[in-house]
């Protein structure tokens, strides 16, 4: 499967924008990571940003995502450390996240979703957002308030990251895709 492909079964399985949107911005942090840590491999990091969430919409119950999805991307040949960093990504699967694309995709998930919502309530969007403004967020639990603060820091201690540069890598790669993602 190439990059390509993925967006298409992406969207053949999701009909919500944000739901797109946030994939795209997982993706765009997963290939920001990826530059850093397996450059020849990138697009299998996007892939996997891309398709992390792609049965949410048909199958949100904790029962079924991302089971559904995986066992698809099984039968079409999607390679195993794709899967089980999909398998990964949500915690209650209980899958250990044991490569670096696994660690990495469960420390920007959240966040990701967390600076694209930061950049949303802003007038000039994430042009100019900070790390610091989003840890001031990050402390305000009204805000965004479905998203799990203790991802975001588990997230990037398990990835082992220094929690402001793993802000500002994200904030980067997701102003990088800004048109892509909407903000």
């Amino acid at each position: 499967m190439n990059e390509n492909e993925a967006r298409m079964l992406m969207r053949e399985w999701t009909e919500s924008e944000s739901l797109r949107a946030h994939m795209e911005a997982v993706a765009a942090c997963m290939n920001a990571y990826a530059a850093q840590l397996s450059p020849d491999d990138s697009e299998r990091w996007i892939i996997a940003g891309l398709l992390h969430d792609f049965d949410y919409e048909k199958h949100p119950s904790p029962e079924e995502h991302p089971y559904v999805g995986v066992k698809h991307l099984e039968s079409i040949g999607v390679d195993e450390e794709i899967r089980k960093a999909i398998l990964g990504h949500a915690e209650y699967t209980g899958t250990v996240r044991d490569t670096p694309m696994a660690k990495a995709l469960f420390a920007v998930d959240e966040l990701s979703g967390f600076i694209v919502a930061c950049a949303k309530v802003r007038p000039t969007g994430i042009a100019d957002l900070t790390p610091k403004s989003v840890k001031k967020k990050l402390k305000d639990r009204s805000f965004a308030a479905a998203v799990s603060r203790d991802d975001i820091t588990d997230g990037a201690a398990e990835f082992g990251v220094d929690l402001t540069e793993h802000i500002q890598t994200c904030i980067d790669a997701i102003r990088s895709e800004r048109d892509r993602i909407g903000v």
